[in-house]
């Protein structure tokens, strides 16, 4: 009888072991490296945990340790249109950061593409948005994979740059309270939510409410933001644009407002695309030089 009992609880644990196993998320690379960039699949944690996050994570050649650079993607509130999102790249983007000597991860978030999941930053309707829960939803979701990011071995240990485009960049500004050894610099391409009202350009869903919500994400900000908008941007008109970073600022942001040419038929996206990049580029390699320089100063020769 004793024995009996023992085989089963034996039985049982290795039951258990199995079933945790197989709930078990495998973390980490999940295709070859290819080119550009030692481009490369990662599936890394979201804040659900049973869901993992679909990521692309670029490199420079050799071990590191390299500071991190994480891209933050736009959205939408159309769930059809989420679901068949392809995963974001920002292969141009990635690339200028690749060859500033950043390691650079582009998640995909939860309720989007491959990804999928619950649509955890909902803005909420037009007339009563939400944009800080939104926004703050956003920020926990970069924060997660930021975190992971960090327990790398090529990964250094100083703060990283966070980019973000659109409703990412919604989402990084609420991330500018953080220490300076978690994030160093915040760089956002048309920051904001609400964007193409009723699909009408030009048009946001309740502008004072996502005024009043750039000030509450300036209070107790501590890493400057470099804020760039294409001048023939519809979803976040430069003079709009510019209120949101006063706002900012107006609370204690370190905001830099930066007006580009436009770019293609629609600016809102001009960061996706090569052409865009190469815009913006000598603006990023100053905000980026900067950051380098007074958080991961280069070792002497």
């Amino acid at each position: 009888m004793v024995l009996l009992r023992c085989v089963s609880w034996l039985l049982a644990l290795v039951v258990l072991s199995v079933a945790a196993g197989a709930t078990a998320q495998p973390f980490g690379p999940a295709s070859p490296e290819t080119e550009p960039a030692r481009r490369q699949q990662w599936l890394i944690p979201s804040i659900e945990p049973e869901i993992p996050a679909h990521a692309i994570l670029y490199r420079p050649a050799g071990d590191g340790p390299f500071p991190l650079a994480v891209i933050a993607h736009a959205s939408t509130q159309n769930p059809l249109w989420r679901a068949q999102l392809p995963q974001p790249t920002y292969t141009a983007l990635a690339r200028l950061l690749v060859g500033r000597g950043y390691a650079v991860l582009v998640p995909e978030r939860l309720g989007h593409g491959r990804t999928g999941g619950p649509y955890v930053e909902d803005q909420g309707g037009c007339a009563d948005a939400d944009y800080e829960k939104a926004g703050r939803a956003t920020a926990a979701q970069i924060s997660r994979a930021l975190a992971y990011m960090r327990e790398q071995p090529f990964a250094a240990k100083g703060g990283a740059v966070v980019i973000g485009h659109s409703a990412g960049g919604w989402g990084a500004l609420a991330l500018a309270d953080q220490p300076p050894q978690i994030v160093s610099a915040i760089i956002v391409f048309a920051p904001g939510r609400g964007g193409h009202a009723d699909d009408v350009p030009g048009r946001v869903c309740a502008e004072a409410r996502l005024l009043d919500t750039a000030r509450v994400f300036g209070l107790g900000a501590r890493a400057p933001v470099t804020w760039l908008v294409a001048t023939n941007d519809s979803y976040f008109p430069p003079p709009l644009s510019r209120r949101l970073a006063e706002a900012f600022n107006s609370a204690g942001g370190r905001a830099g407002f930066k007006l580009l040419p436009a770019s293609g038929a629609e600016g809102h996206w001009m960061i996706e695309h090569d052409d865009g990049v190469a815009l913006a580029a000598n603006l990023l390699s100053k905000a980026l030089t900067t950051t380098r320089r007074s958080t991961h100063p280069m070792p002497p020769n």
